[in-house]
C-alpha cells in the first residue's frame, strides 16, 4: 500500500465523482464566486502569507530541479575557475596536505568532466540503493502486503496517535539506511489519507523523521560505527590511545529518538496541520496517486476523491488477508532470527572481519537484505491471497515499481554530475575546513561554543550533505580543539550529530530532498522546491532548536552520553 508508490491506480476523472474533500481535513470554499470576482483575485486571496508563504513563493520561482542542478553545476565550474585564480587554499589538519581549489575549466578538468559523466551517474550511491530496495518493495506493494500491514496498523491507531507512530518509525528507520526514505515517505502519505488526514502532512512527517533518524535511533546502526571510527582517528592527534566506541552516544540518541518523535508530533498537531492547508491547495491533490493497492481487483475504486466511509471500510482485512498476514508475520520472525544468527553465531560466513558484527555485509550493504526481505515476504503474502498466481507476476511487479522511479532517475543524472564536480573542485572541503577554523578562533562560553558549532555544522551541511564525509573533514579540527579546552570527543561527536540531521531536509543539494520532491509532486503536481522547503523548514528549525536544548539540559545534569562515555577530557578519575 505505498499506494501509488509502486503502481499508482489509473487516474480518474475526479470531477465526475463526489468530492468529500472535508474527509481529508480540508474545508472547501462554500460560497460561489460573485460575478465580479475573478479567478485571479480568488487565487491571490488564497495564497499563504507570512515567512513560509514568502519561502514558497520565492522557492517555486526556481526552475525545475533538473535545470536547477544544471545551473548549480555551471556555477561550480565558474567558481572553481575564479577561486583557483585567486589562489584560495586550506590545510587539511589530518593529512597536513594543502587543499587547493581545482580549476575544472582547465584542459585537464574538462577531460575529467567528460570522461566521468557515465561513472558519476552509475556509481551515484542513492541510485543503486533505491533501485535495489525498490525491486523488493515493489513485490511487497503489488502483492498487497504493505497495504495489509498499514491497514492493520492504522485501524488500531487514532488520527492523532498516527503522527507519533509514523514519526517514531522514521526516527528508528535509520537502521534501513537511506532506504528509509523510499519506504516511509509514501507510506506516511497513505496512512494519513487512510484516517482522513492530509497525505501531504503524512509525507512531511515521514520525511522529517527519516532525516532525524540518521543521527538518533533506538537501535545501533552503521552511522554509529562510521562516526566513532572517524572520531577515534581525530582524537589520536591529541591522544594516540583514545578510542571512541560505536556506543559512545547511545544513551542520548536512544532517548533523543523518542524526544524528536514528540517534537515532530507536537509541531504537526499544533502548527503544520493548519499551515499545510494554507500552503497546499488540497483540491488539487491527485488522490489517485495515494490509493490502496491490496493486490486485488477493484483497487481503482479507492482512487480519487471517495467518501471517507469507503476508505474506512477498506481498512478492514478480509479473513484470507488476515490469515496470509499472520503467516507472513511468522516467516518474518524466522527471517529475523536467521539474520541475527548470521550476524552473531561464530563461524557464520557473513560475519565481518575478525568477527566484527558492524563490518558484516549484512550491515554495510543493508539495502540487499532489506530488498530481499520485502521480496520474500511479498511472495509469501501474495501466494496466500493469490495475488501472485504465476512466476511472471514477480518480475512484472518489479518492473511496475521501477517505472515510478523514472522521474527520479532522470533528476539523479543532473544531481550526480553536480555533486561529483563539487567534490572534484575541492570547494566543499575548503568550505568545511575554513568554517571549522573560524569556530576554533572564537573564544566562547561552553554552551555558546556548543551552539555555535551546531549552527556551523547545520550551515556546512547545506553544501556537504554526506554526514560521514563532512565529519571526516571537520573532526580532525574540532575534536582536538574541544579536547584541548576540556571536552571529550564523544561530546563533540554528539554536537555534530545534532547539527547534521535537521538541516538535511531543507537543502536542495541532498539527493533525498530531490526524492521527497518527486513524491510530493506525484501527490500535488503544483508543488515546487519552494513548497517542499516551506513545509520542511518548520520541522528543521524545531528539531535543531529542540534537540540542542535537550542536549544542553543533559549536559548540565551530567548524564553520560553512552556506556562508559566521559563528558570531559581528560576523563575525571
Amino acid at each position: 500500500m505505498i499506494l501509488g508508490f509502486c503502481c499508482p491506480a489509473a487516474p480518474q476523472n475526479v470531477k465526475s465523482q463526489p468530492n468529500p474533500i472535508e474527509a481529508f481535513g480540508v474545508n472547501k470554499r462554500e460560497e460561489p464566486l460573485s460575478d465580479t470576482q475573478t479567478k485571479e483575485e480568488t487565487t491571490k486571496s488564497n495564497q499563504p502569507g507570512g515567512f513560509l508563504g514568502f519561502i514558497e513563493k520565492v522557492g517555486n520561482k526556481l526552475p525545475d530541479p533538473f535545470w536547477l542542478f544544471v545551473i548549480l553545476g555551471g556555477l561550480v565550474l565558474v567558481s572553481s575557475f575564479i577561486f583557483n585564480k585567486l589562489g584560495l587554499s586550506a590545510t587539511n589538519p589530518e593529512s597536513g596536505k594543502k587543499v587547493e581549489i581545482v580549476n575544472l575549466l582547465s584542459s585537464d578538468g574538462l577531460k575529467e568532466i567528460l570522461s566521468g559523466v557515465v561513472d558519476n551517474y552509475v556509481t551515484f550511491p542513492p541510485l543503486g540503493l533505491i533501485i535495489t530496495v525498490m525491486l523488493g518493495v515493489a513485490v511487497a506493494e503489488h502483492s498487497g502486503l504493505i497495504s495489509a500491514v498499514v491497514r492493520a496498523t492504522v485501524s488500531r491507531v487514532g488520527p492523532k496517535l498516527l503522527t507519533f507512530v509514523v514519526a517514531l518509525a522514521g526516527v528508528t528507520g535509520s537502521v534501513a539506511s537511506d532506504a528509509v526514505y523510499v519506504i516511509l515517505i509514501p507510506l506516511g502519505a497513505v496512512a494519513f489519507r487512510a484516517v482522513g488526514r492530509s497525505p501531504i502532512v503524512g509525507a512531511m512527517v515521514a520525511f522529517a523523521a527519516s532525516s532525524a533518524g540518521f543521527n538518533s535511533s533506538l537501535v545501533l546502526n552503521i552511522t554509529d560505527v562510521l562516526l566513532g571510527g572517524i572520531s577515534t582517528s581525530a582524537a589520536h592527534i591529541v591522544d594516540d590511545k583514545y578510542h571512541v566506541s560505536p556506543l559512545a552516544n547511545y544513551f542520548f540518541v536512544a532517548v533523543s529518538a523518542v524526544m524528536l518523535a514528540l517534537i515532530i508530533t507536537a509541531l504537526t498537531e499544533l502548527y503544520m496541520n493548519k499551515r499545510t492547508q494554507e500552503l497546499v491547495d488540497h483540491d488539487e491533490i491527485d488522490y489517485s496517486e495515494v490509493t490502496f493497492n491490496t493486490g486485488r481487483d477493484g483497487d481503482d475504486a479507492l482512487a480519487g476523491d471517495v467518501p471517507q466511509e469507503k476508505i474506512t471500510a477498506a481498512l478492514r482485512l478480509e479473513p484470507d488477508e488476515a490469515r496470509a498476514l499472520g503467516t507472513t508475520a511468522i516467516v518474518a520472525i524466522i527471517m529475523t532470527a536467521i539474520y541475527f544468527a548470521l550476524l552473531f553465531v561464530p563461524g557464520s560466513p557473513l560475519q565481518g572481519e575478525n568477527g566484527e558484527v558492524m563490518s558484516s555485509p549484512l550491515i554495510t550493504a543493508v539495502a540487499v537484505p532489506i530488498g530481499a526481505a520485502f521480496l520474500i515476504l511479498g511472495l509469501v503474502y501474495g501466494l496466500g491471497i493469490k495475488s501472485i498466481t504465476k512466476a511472471s507476476d514477480v518480475p512484472d511487479f518489479m518492473a511496475r515499481g521501477l517505472k515510478t522511479l523514472l522521474p527520479m532517475m532522470v533528476l539523479f543524472f543532473a544531481v550526480s554530475q553536480f555533486l561529483a564536480w563539487f567534490k572534484a573542485s575541492n570547494l566543499g572541503d575548503w568550505t568545511a575546513i575554513k568554517g571549522a577554523e573560524l569556530l576554533q578562533k572564537a573564544d566562547l562560553p561552553p554552551l555558546l561554543l556548543f551552539g555555535a558549532f551546531v549552527i556551523l555544522v547545520a550551515l556546512v551541511n547545506l553544501f556537504i550533505t554526506s554526514g560521514s564525509a563532512q565529519w571526516a573533514l571537520m573532526a580532525p579540527i574540532v575534536v582536538p580543539m574541544f579536547m584541548y579546552v576540556g571536552y571529550s570527543p564523544e561530546v563533540t561527536q554528539m554536537l555534530f550529530r545534532i547539527g547534521d540531521s535537521p538541516s538535511n531536509i531543507i537543502t536542495p543539494m541532498s539527493p533525498y530532498f530531490a526524492l521527497a520532491l518527486t513524491f510530493l509532486q506525484r501527490y500535488y503536481k503544483k508543488a515546487g522546491i519552494g513548497t517542499l522547503m516551506s513545509l520542511a523548514l518548520p520541522y528543521s528549525i524545531a528539531m535543531l532548536v529542540g534537540w540542542f536544548l535537550f542536549f544542553a539540559l543533559w549536559w548540565m545534569v551530567g548524564l553520560p552520553l553512552g556506556p562508559g562515555t566521559p563528558m570531559d577530557y581528560p576523563a575525571a578519575q
